[in-house]
């Protein structure tokens, strides 16, 4: 069990450094790694994890990623994936409140927009691989890209549950038939249903208590917990959803001043793994601390405690209910709108913020060989169009 958690750490470090692009990128990076590399899970577990996150309220790519820890090496392992993930761009953008790490204005930098422009054929890569396995037939298929059109024209939030609730629901109706048990991958959850259950209750009362409390008594540090923890708890397809919350629950309280909010996004912009992680600048930069590496890494943990107990609460469950006819019939359809989801995710804000020019296509075109075809491991395909951004720009500065 040891050499498993030391394993689970070093492979979600790795993920932590290299992992560009968002939420959505993410999902890519995890299944080239713990599925097709590592063969830590099969397709179909993976993409039941994944549409269980989805289903979450909190980061996705994040609670995959805990999931995917628990389910290799216990509750500890899921800790693990976490910290490894997660602690790289946190510790940066703490430094960043010193202002360390501060380089200037790095939105404009050629690396910035190679690093953008792989994480387009990440995702291109992702949803190719889980639409050959979810969508295998016309009527998944037809699933998928009415679902991608209906997200891609509404928009928002309210648009994706939407489709995750319509994906369910003509799931239940047209994909029952033909359905048996003897088809359903079944795994062992390492979590009782007793801590799943309790992790469910500790999420409802300080849900529900931590804004209670932070009325009873003045205290700086229970309404920084209260904040993290609501946003953490509230924002559904995390990434940049919760900015707003963030936003609201940061600057006019005074927390933060608007300028160092939005100093802090773009920092968060220009470094790997989640963007939850805005949260260690927030609480590092607040003055309610007087140790900015204190206030950082409380505000990361209060803010990412709800996607814990969340996880801890509905993965026996999960297992459970994935192994009935019905409700797997349910998740048929739900993958395949996750699959349409990350298609659109795929053009907007993947495409849409990266492919601006010929230039930037040929760079994603190379990248994406590189992935599906010589399998090269995606944090050397992030190095090199990195170099090979820079290396554009130069020759066109050259010329």
């Amino acid at each position: 069990m040891l050499g498993r958690l030391w394993e689970v750490l070093f492979v979600a470090t790795r993920l932590g450094l290299t992992s560009f692009g968002g939420p959505v990128a993410h999902l890519g990076y995890f299944r080239a790694e713990y599925v097709e590399r590592r063969k830590w899970l099969t397709e179909q577990t993976y993409a039941d994890l994944v549409a269980l996150c989805q289903l979450l309220p909190g980061p996705a790519s994040s609670q995959v990623g805990i999931g995917v820890g628990i389910k290799r090496a216990g509750l500890l392992g899921g800790i693990l994936a976490w910290l490894g993930f997660t602690l790289p761009s946190a510790v940066v953008l703490i430094l960043f409140t010193y202002g360390v790490a501060q380089a200037g204005d790095v939105s404009d930098a050629a690396w910035l927009g190679g690093l953008k422009v792989v994480a387009v054929s990440v995702v291109a890569l992702a949803v190719w691989g889980m639409a050959r396995t979810l969508t295998p037939d016309r009527n998944r298929i037809t699933l998928a890209i009415v679902a991608a059109i209906f997200v891609t024209t509404v928009g928002g939030v309210g648009g994706q549950v939407i489709v995750i609730l319509g994906g369910g629901l003509l799931g239940w109706i047209f994909f029952r038939r033909g359905l048996d048990n003897q088809d359903i991958e079944r795994t062992e959850s390492s979590i009782g249903r007793r801590l799943a259950i309790a992790s469910l209750v500790v999420f409802a009362v300080l849900l529900v208590g931590l804004p209670i409390m932070e009325r009873l008594f003045d205290s700086g540090p229970l309404q920084v917990f209260d904040s993290f923890y609501r946003s953490g708890s509230l924002v559904f397809g995390g990434g940049h959803v919760v900015l707003p919350l963030l936003q609201a629950e940061t600057v006019p309280t005074g927390m933060v001043s608007q300028d160092e909010f939005i100093a802090g996004y773009g920092a968060a912009q220009a470094v790997p793994g989640p963007l939850f992680t805005f949260a260690a600048y927030l609480g590092g930069t607040a003055e309610t601390f007087n140790s900015p590496w204190f206030g950082g890494l409380f505000a990361l943990g209060a803010i990412y405690l709800p996607s814990f107990l969340l996880v801890v609460g509905v993965l026996p469950f999960w297992d459970a209910l994935r192994s009935m006819t019905g409700f797997r019939s349910v998740l048929i359809g739900v993958n395949a709108a996750v699959v349409g989801l990350l298609l659109a995710a795929l053009y907007d804000p993947v495409w849409t913020s990266a492919i601006h020019q010929p230039s930037d296509f040929a760079l994603g075109l190379g990248a994406f060989g590189l992935l599906a075809f010589w399998k090269l491991p995606p944090w050397i395909v992030v190095v090199l169009a990195a170099l090979g951004a820079e290396g554009i720009e130069a020759a066109r500065n050259f010329v």
